[in-house]
């Protein structure tokens, strides 16, 4: 006969401290820990009341103050676009991130003091192209070596296709829509596919007063609103294809560009991670500085009309590096952390900056006229339409060549990071490069080529 089975202990009820406690840890806005949230936001509100906030005044740019600033704007802004149905699916978290800071330092809902000092950090420290340069060359060294050599011939293709096809669509809609073909070729379609504000919207601006005799300043004014709109534009259709992608997979790589793609560094991963420590990762994200400054140096070489971006020499610099077998697999796959690490923790407070410094609420709202807003959708749609068709058809997954050709009508470097985080799919950063900056940099030079020989 069996004997009886002793009872079992009736389980323990755990104290708050400390269990309770770190489950309360545990819960994270973004990566912040509630607590630590709370803590924060108490501290920036006291420092701004007492008027002793520590990055204005004598102390400017205080960086763990920006960062703690940063941190609680852009990972709160992206929690409430995680939870609002429907907008979530679409890139919310991104969306939110960027024009909700928009809207509130335009109407002084944020502190002046908050403000200025998000402004003058943002431009003063330029993180933006750290940010860049550890996302891309990260990307690049964790990327498959055939398939990097393969996706960056293959990517022209759907991108020229892509802007020939936006640049007739979206002129014959402005025309139909009583704007005018020269108004709306110049004015509303080179404007969403020059590049962004910098390497667009200025050296178009000043190409444009120069050759009609004009003020730069104007001529600004009337090309920054269609940059500003089509890159929302793009925005909230990148995250739309991701939720596309999801519902249909056999549409997307989920980041990958192409069928038969795979990270070669993945089989050598146990082996790496029996090798590999701290210095790794400081030592990959050395290599993502020294190659930007290396494109810094190289964009200011002569002659002058031969000058690429610092970030576009980077993006060809750390292919070299790749395809050369420079970087062994240990500080490949150091870089490639440190590209995630970006990813994860950098990207919203980012988009919180972005919002803050270099999105004009104002100037938004301007590109809100039917007829602009009608030509601006057509031209994003139709360059990402042909971008999905013609990807498909040279083998690339259709839903990754539409969001490249996105991040063609995307705000520049600030663009492409909010358009590939609506998409999740980051990694894709070195082929959104080459959208943005070739491409804008071809779209402005023809634009102006062509102005130039009806005037």
């Amino acid at each position: 006969m069996p004997a009886p089975e002793s009872p079992r202990p009736a389980p323990t009820k755990q104290k708050f401290w400390p269990h309770g406690w770190w489950k309360l840890m545990e819960f994270r806005i973004g990566i912040l820990p509630l607590p630590v949230l709370v803590v924060l936001v108490g501290l920036l509100t006291a420092f701004v009341l007492t008027g002793k906030f520590p990055a204005s005044g004598k102390t400017p740019n205080d960086v763990c103050t920006m960062l703690a600033v940063l941190a609680v704007g852009g990972f709160v802004c992206a929690e409430i676009g995680k939870r609002i149905p429907l907008l979530k699916d679409i890139g919310g978290a991104a969306i939110l991130a960027t024009f909700i800071p928009s809207y509130l330092a335009f109407n002084h809902y944020v502190p002046d003091v908050i403000t200025q000092t998000v402004t003058d950090f943002t431009r003063q420290t330029n993180f933006l192209y750290l940010f860049i340069a550890c996302i891309i060359v990260g990307s690049i060294l964790s990327m498959d070596r055939t398939v990097l050599i393969k996706g960056f011939l293959k990517i022209f293709i759907p991108l020229a296709a892509g802007s020939v096809a936006a640049a007739l669509v979206g002129t014959g809609v402005g025309v139909l829509l009583g704007l005018g073909a020269k108004h709306t070729f110049f004015y509303i379609v080179v404007p969403i596919m020059g590049g962004g504000v910098g390497e667009g919207a200025i050296p178009l601006s000043m190409g444009y007063a120069e050759i009609l005799h004009l003020q730069q300043g104007d001529e600004f004014a009337r090309v920054l609103p269609p940059v500003m709109f089509g890159s929302l534009t793009a925005i909230l259709l990148a995250g739309t294809l991701n939720f596309v992608g999801k519902r249909f997979p056999h549409l997307t790589g989920e980041g990958r560009l192409q069928p038969g793609e795979h990270d070669e560094l993945k089989a050598q991963q146990e082996e790496i991670g029996s090798h590999m420590d701290v210095s790794h990762i400081a030592a990959g994200a050395s290599i993502a500085i020294t190659l930007y400054l290396i494109g810094v140096a190289a964009s200011t070489l002569p002659p002058e009309t031969f000058r690429f971006p610092a970030p576009v020499v980077m993006l060809f610099i750390a292919v070299a590096v790749k395809l050369g077998y420079v970087v062994p697999p240990q500080l490949q796959h150091g870089a490639g952390i440190v590209y995630k690490f970006f990813r994860t923790a950098v990207t919203y407070p980012l988009l919180f900056a972005i919002g803050v410094a270099m999105t004009p609420w104002d100037k938004l709202m301007a590109a809100l006229h039917p007829a602009n807003l009608a030509t601006i959708i057509a031209t994003v749609v139709t360059l990402m339409t042909t971008g999905w068709f013609v990807g498909k058809w040279v083998k690339l997954y259709p839903i990754e060549a539409a969001i490249v050709n996105a991040c063609h009508s995307g705000q520049g470097g600030t663009g492409d990071v909010a358009i590939l985080t609506a998409a999740n799919r980051m990694q894709m950063m070195p082929f959104a490069q080459i959208a943005t900056r070739i491409g804008g940099a071809i779209t402005v030079t023809l634009a102006l080529i062509a102005l130039k020989a009806l005037n």
